[in-house]
């Protein structure tokens, strides 16, 4: 029972999605879900695989507030009362916060700490919706599950944008910038002539014969 009711948000925005012409902000709106979860469903990289359940079958929604909603992109599902739900929603909390999505923040949090080691821990709590302790566990790697974290990009997981990304890294390298390499440090030619060696073992100066040197010899 607790497996299915995990992904029934996500499962009846699958049918949805199918069968409806709901706008995706509608759809996240009735489910409870982010509008890029929603996105990432109908691009097929979210809940691939998961069988679609009907809100109609399962006494959320009649088919007329559907209709109300395909012909008006403003108007928001109302949905029916189900006790059963708002016992779940009782377990869960008052607002609803994806089981998939919290389970992914801890791989683009590794992501983070990877590919952008500018970023500090409270751009990244800002940017993924996280905590501090959760980032430096998973930074010194004391978090519970550090050995299973794969690093995954926090856009394509949909916990964010990529222009919030990508304006980030700008602020970060911003505040760090390169350092320059320092001129002085270059590599240096050597003015020191080798003085080839004479028969009699004795070594004259390069620059003792130059100034002894004239035209006519």
């Amino acid at each position: 029972m607790s497996g299915m009711t995990l992904n029934f948000p996500k499962s009846t925005a699958v049918w949805l999605v199918d069968n409806t012409a709901l706008t995706f902000q509608q759809i996240a709106d009735f489910c409870g879900l982010d509008v890029l979860e929603i996105q990432s469903i109908a691009d097929g990289e979210l809940a691939a695989g998961l069988l679609g359940t009907s809100p109609i079958e399962n006494r959320q929604v009649d088919a007329g507030e559907i209709e109300k909603g395909e012909k008006d992109p403003e108007y928001r599902l109302q949905m029916k009362h189900n006790a059963w739900l708002e016992g779940e929603k009782r377990q869960i909390g008052p607002r609803y916060t994806p089981v998939s999505k919290r389970g992914d923040k801890p791989a683009a949090i590794l992501w983070m700490i990877k590919n952008c080691p500018d970023v500090s821990t409270g751009q990244i709590c800002r940017l993924i919706g996280t905590t501090k302790s959760t980032v430096d566990k998973i930074r010194d790697r004391t978090h519970w599950n550090i050995a299973n974290i794969q690093p995954t990009d926090p856009v394509t997981l949909g916990l964010c944008r990529q222009k919030a990304l990508n304006d980030a890294i700008s602020k970060a390298k911003k505040r760090n910038p390169a350092p320059q390499p320092d001129p002085e440090s270059g590599l240096k030619i050597s003015t020191v002539v080798s003085e080839p060696s004479r028969s009699d073992g004795k070594t004259p100066s390069a620059l003792t014969e130059l100034e002894n040197f004239t035209l006519g010899d």
